[in-house]
């Protein structure tokens, strides 16, 4: 009897051992899978906020991977005033506390829009070895041989006569100074950030934006000092925004140029704001970039 047993038991044994093989198997493929996903830091540009994120937060989420995005100092909704951020340092240490409390083996995908290359570019000559790809979108990008100075001297040339609009200016320092910070006002938003994106997007953000100051002093051109020992081994990416009004297609490319990244994407019907006008897109050339740094 017990022999006819231990006969009956041997191939179920068997059956199972071979279910629990293929559920470990599985359960190994299923965490490669998850290995490639990354964990995206998403920085925004002057006078916005996370919010402007909103759209491609859920995308990327929803495919497996990690986002976290930051409000740079006096932005969104972080509680200092634009006259309490003295400085660049000042401005991105949001990003530089966030960076020094990441794991040692912990790397991240850093994504800098307009003025977030800035930010995105002083992270990495900060913390090179976490981050795994810094991707610039319509972007300012330096490097170690083409610093921040030139390229804003490069954009205050290429800019349009009308480039102030209805900008609102600050003065901090006294209405006899030159002024402190800047709001973009509604036609220039309109016009020049926005005009390819939905007029929602639009209404948002004018309800949202807030001043952001201008850093021209020593310290702050200290802070974005980069060098090809750090900031220089770090992968970057930029992506290209077609019908970008305020960051023109041309000036884009020369900083493409002139500050080679790793690989260049190129969207051509996007705005300035192409976290608007072009979400899937730009998650699209996200989730492409994922997989082939991380």
């Amino acid at each position: 009897m017990d022999g006819d047993f231990n006969k009956f038991k041997g191939p179920e044994n068997s059956h199972n051992f071979e279910i629990n093989r293929l559920c470990k198997r599985e359960a190994i493929k299923e965490q490669k899978q998850m290995g490639k996903k990354g964990h995206f830091v998403l920085i925004h540009g002057a006078s916005h906020g996370t919010w402007c994120w909103y759209k491609v937060i859920p995308q990327l989420k929803s495919v497996g991977h990690k986002v976290t995005a930051l409000d740079m100092a006096g932005a969104g909704i972080h509680p200092k005033q634009v006259h309490e951020v003295q400085s660049i340092s000042d401005y991105f240490e949001p990003l530089m506390n966030f960076m020094a409390s990441l794991q040692p083996e912990e790397k991240v995908i850093l994504v800098g829009h307009s003025m977030g290359g800035y930010c995105i570019s002083a992270a990495m000559e900060r913390y090179p070895e976490k981050v795994a790809v810094a991707v610039f979108a319509a972007a300012y990008m330096a490097s170690p041989t083409l610093p921040f100075v030139t390229i804003s001297q490069q954009f205050k040339e290429k800019m349009d006569s009308d480039r102030a609009m209805d900008t609102q200016f600050g003065f901090h320092n006294g209405l006899d100074k030159s002024p402190t910070s800047a709001c973009p006002g509604p036609n220039f938003m309109a016009s020049k950030f926005y005009q390819l994106s939905p007029p929602e997007d639009l209404t948002l953000a004018l309800t949202l934006v807030r001043h952001v100051g201008f850093f021209n002093d020593e310290e702050s051109i200290k802070a974005v000092a980069l060098t090809k020992e750090k900031y220089g081994i770090v992968p970057r990416v930029y992506i290209v925004c077609g019908k970008d009004n305020i960051l023109k297609e041309d000036f884009q490319r020369w900083i493409v140029e002139n500050s080679p990244p790793n690989e260049v994407k190129w969207i051509p019907d996007s705005d300035h704001m192409i976290m608007f006008s072009k979400p899937k897109e730009l998650c699209s050339c996200l989730e492409e970039i994922a997989e082939k740094y991380t």
